[in-house]
């Protein structure tokens, strides 16, 4: 905790007499004589401001002003302003309206008044700082939370996998893994809320922008919508603008925002509802209205759902299911594109209504071609290369794989599932076994996780890549950790791919068969 005091006053030997008096108090002082030097200190940290009146001439009151508005959500800087006159100056009371933790001492000031006001204002000040560190700690757990809840995923999601190819025509097994499928789904999705809080209160989120356009986004909301609102008989109607519109938008990001929002009215609108999403262009905004005739929104509620954990409450006062987040992501997530969400509701049981706006790019002929395009090339016969397991089954029985995780069950039923494709599967689980057994086997693909004890799978990527032949081995990093920083350190350790637990096996074979073809196309 930083607990020095500032002290700015520009005239005289008041600030000299002041650190003297807090010196012999035991208080931390430092005396700041022009504005640059106050600037600098503020950067650095500081306990508590204490000013004099004539340091709120225009430069200060500047200065200090656009400190207290750019400081972090934990911190309330404390300022101890000494008057002659209380707040009846003009700049006394701007300074009350807009400084924010302002205290005011009028002058002459008894020393013992003012050790005990500074006092008061350290303890103060000290109390943010535990804030600040809870919630760094909050955010660390959250984000190691998500990554252990990703680890047992991923053998669920296998196991049910291996049912598929063990038992491909029992009908109660393929009802079993369904539901093993939606769950898994159901699960990964909570934990991605989990960490996009971690990551938007470290500000460790970022935009990956690109041209999408608005119909595929809304195929996409629907496809992850649509099961839920079948399932209770709600009537889900869309009404979508006949011209293409395209976002400059974080794909995921925006299928998030739109998501969030319709899955929440179609839990809160009851079986035989009615749930309907409008969308038009205003200008250079999208307007997107999701309206439902469910279960709706007292007036203090309204602001309230877009804070982070706040959960709704059913006509029985029960606290709903869901993590509260949701609207809260979506809210942070349009503005971080410059847009916005925003709630209507009449009343309770009269529904809710709510509001999510975009900029756009309107494209008119050039997207409907794109789409045609796709479409075209969706209905043309497969001449790409196909899938691993079908293109040739001594491709596939040459190609190796060693499975290394230090979850077993993970390691175990990934490596069974290999073996059901055709591949020649070994499996490590450690590190260093990990280093030994690519070694020895000279594998073609390794599939790795990265957060294992002693050696973890960083280190053992870099040792694999330095020993004679490890250039030739496609390395994949299956990992719990999405955030930016984990995808830069397994590319600086040697891994060509970065896949999120839980994956999907489909991803590995497919890029196991691009590697397995391009080597056989090199041979030949």
């Amino acid at each position: 905790m930083e607990r020095r005091i500032l002290i700015h006053a520009p005239l005289g030997r008041d600030a000299a007499l002041a650190a003297e008096v807090l010196a012999r108090a035991g208080l931390p002082a430092q005396v700041c004589a022009g504005l640059d030097e106050l600037a600098r200190q503020l950067d650095q940290g500081a306990g508590c401001v204490l000013l004099v009146e004539e340091a709120l001439a225009p430069g200060g009151f500047r200065l200090l002003r656009g400190h207290v508005a750019r400081q972090p959500n934990w911190s309330d800087l404390p300022i101890l302003l000494l008057t002659h006159r209380g707040a009846d100056s003009p700049a006394v009371r701007q300074a009350v309206a807009e400084l924010g933790n302002l205290t005011l001492l009028e002058r002459p000031v008894r020393v013992l008044t003012l050790i005990t006001a500074l006092q008061a204002l350290l303890r103060a000040r000290g109390k943010q700082y535990q804030v600040r560190e809870a919630e760094r700690r909050k955010d660390e757990f959250l984000a190691s939370l998500g990554h252990e809840l990703r680890n047992p995923l991923t053998p669920i999601r296998t196991s049910g996998a291996l049912l598929a190819h063990l038992y491909p025509d029992s009908a109660p097994l393929a009802r079993v893994r369904q539901v093993i499928e939606r769950q898994v789904t159901h699960l990964t999705r909570l934990v991605d809320d989990l960490l996009d809080v971690a990551r938007i209160t470290t500000g460790k989120i970022a935009l990956r922008r690109e041209r999408v356009a608005f119909g595929a986004v809304m195929d996409h909301v629907l496809e992850l919508c649509q099961p839920a609102a079948a399932a209770k008989q709600i009537a889900l109607t869309t009404e979508l603008p006949a011209q293409p519109i395209e976002l400059d938008v974080d794909h995921a990001r925006v299928v998030q925002i739109f998501a969030n929002i319709l899955s929440n009215a179609v839990k809160f609108t009851p079986p035989g509802g009615r749930v309907a999403l409008r969308a038009g262009c205003d200008g250079a905004m999208l307007r997107v209205s999701i309206r439902d005739n469910g279960i709706g929104l007292e007036p203090e509620a309204i602001e309230r759902i877009f804070t982070m954990f706040e959960q709704s409450r059913t006509v029985g006062g029960q606290i709903s299911s869901g993590l509260g987040i949701g609207l809260s992501l979506s809210r942070r997530f349009a503005e971080m594109h410059g847009g916005d969400v925003e709630a209507r509701s009449a009343g309770h049981g009269q529904g809710s209504e709510f509001l999510i706006q975009l900029p756009v790019v309107v494209v008119a002929a050039p997207a409907r071609r794109r789409a045609a395009d796709v479409a075209a090339a969706a209905a043309a016969p497969a001449a790409a290369a196909p899938a691993v397991g079908s293109e040739s089954e001594s491709e596939s029985a040459r190609a190796s794989v060693l499975v290394v995780d230090d979850n077993d069950d993970a390691a175990d039923s990934l490596a069974a599932l290999l073996e059901l494709e055709g591949f020649s599967v070994a499996v490590a689980y450690d590190g260093a076994s990990s280093v030994t057994a690519a070694a020895a086997r000279r594998p073609d693909v390794i599939v790795m996780d990265l957060g294992m004890p002693g050696m973890d799978g960083y280190q053992a990527a870099r040792q694999i890549r330095a020993a004679p032949g490890g250039g030739a081995i496609l390395l994949i990093a299956l990992t719990g950790w999405g955030q930016s920083d984990a995808r830069r350190r397994t590319v600086e350790a040697g891994f060509d791919h970065h896949l999120i637990k839980p994956v999907d096996i489909e991803q590995i074979l497919r890029l196991a068969g691009d590697r397995l073809r391009h080597a056989t196309a090199a041979a030949r």
